[in-house]
């Protein structure tokens, strides 16, 4: 009973994952400076969290029960008021000006710290369902190539040069931000065009992912600013822009510097790990990403911590700054580096 106790705590962390949509929908309709009141935590408060607190290198699988596929449900739907939220708060005037700005960049957190990270997990099911939320929450914002790139391409060439999602050794996150973007888009649209060029289909059609995704972000973000204004299209377009921003951050401290040959098998050493406290459970173990590229199909409640893995000097939310900051980060980790 004890045992079975301590598996469910593991999963009942992760719903701490909700945290930044309640955030943001409360300073979306409060104004102000609550419209920074996700912003401010996500990227202060948890920082400093994450250094002052410990790591936690239990692998006690966590309980197969509900809790994991509840959170994905609740993620989905948080996901989407907290848009409707941003949306409802510039609508109506309860957010103007530099607010407007302030309160997408806090709802453009959350979309990156929830809903990218739970799209993530659910794009590697194999259930229609679980499938369609994950590239819903990737619709939401306005991402055209994630679902298509990360488990065609990046889970196979991880840490080769085929992977445009590898970080080199000694590349600024500014450098790898728009080879990595180009590079996704590029191969995402040749790797849509081949499949249905093999089904006798246009790959210029709705049936291209990418294609369609781009039409839909399209007609949705002009449909918004003909019913509900300019200002309001473009609070949903930042949002959208900072969760994407986010993602390729993560992206870029997930594998930097770490290589490997075209024939080697992916293993442990080709991810960077935390066990820091906030970024295991804030972000559902995706901090223990060096077991998820070993064992990808492996649920975020079952990932485990690798003592030989790389590990990053601090946890993905107090590493944020230090990558906006290329020397400091290449001070701090390239010495991690394997040789």
């Amino acid at each position: 009973m004890l045992a079975a106790t301590k598996r469910s705590s593991r999963n009942w962390k992760y719903f701490i994952n909700l945290i930044p949509a309640g955030l943001a929908v409360f300073g979306n309709l409060n104004g102000s400076w609550w419209s920074l009141s996700n912003f401010l935590f996500v990227f202060v408060i948890l920082a400093f969290a994450e250094i002052l607190l410990p790591e936690d290198k239990n692998n006690e699988e966590g309980a197969d029960d509900v809790l994991p596929d509840l959170l994905m449900l609740l993620v989905v739907v948080a996901q989407f008021i907290a848009i409707g939220s941003l949306a409802y708060g510039v609508y109506q005037g309860y957010l103007s000006g530099f607010w407007i700005f302030g309160a997408a960049l806090s709802t453009g957190a959350a979309s990156g710290s929830l809903g990218i990270v739970i799209a993530h997990e659910l794009i590697h099911k194999k259930q229609a369902f679980w499938n369609f939320l994950g590239r819903l929450l990737l619709f939401s914002v306005f991402n055209p190539y994630f679902y298509v790139h990360h488990l065609r391409v990046h889970h196979k060439w991880v840490g080769t040069g085929h992977d445009p999602v590898t970080a080199n050794k000694g590349e600024s996150f500014y450098a790898f931000f728009f080879r990595t973007v180009s590079g996704q888009f590029k191969q995402s649209f040749e790797l849509e065009k081949v499949r249905l060029q093999k089904q006798g289909q246009s790959p210029f059609g709705f049936n291209n992912y990418v294609v369609a995704v781009l039409a839909g972000a399209i007609f949705i973000s002009l449909t918004i600013a003909y019913f509900f204004g300019y200002q309001v299209a473009l609070a949903v377009l930042m949002q959208a822009l900072l969760a994407n921003l986010l993602l390729e951050y993560t992206n870029y401290i997930e594998h930097y510097g770490l290589s490997r040959d075209d024939k080697e098998r992916v293993n442990e050493m080709h991810s960077w790990q935390s066990d820091k406290v906030v970024s295991r459970y804030f972000l559902i173990d995706l901090s223990r990403h060096a077991d998820h590229h070993f064992h990808a199909a492996k649920p975020f409640n079952k990932l485990v911590s690798y003592q030989n893995s790389p590990v990053l000097p601090g946890g993905y939310t107090s590493m944020f700054l230090p990558a906006l900051i290329p020397p400091l980060w290449f001070r701090l980790v390239d010495k991690r580096i394997p040789a």
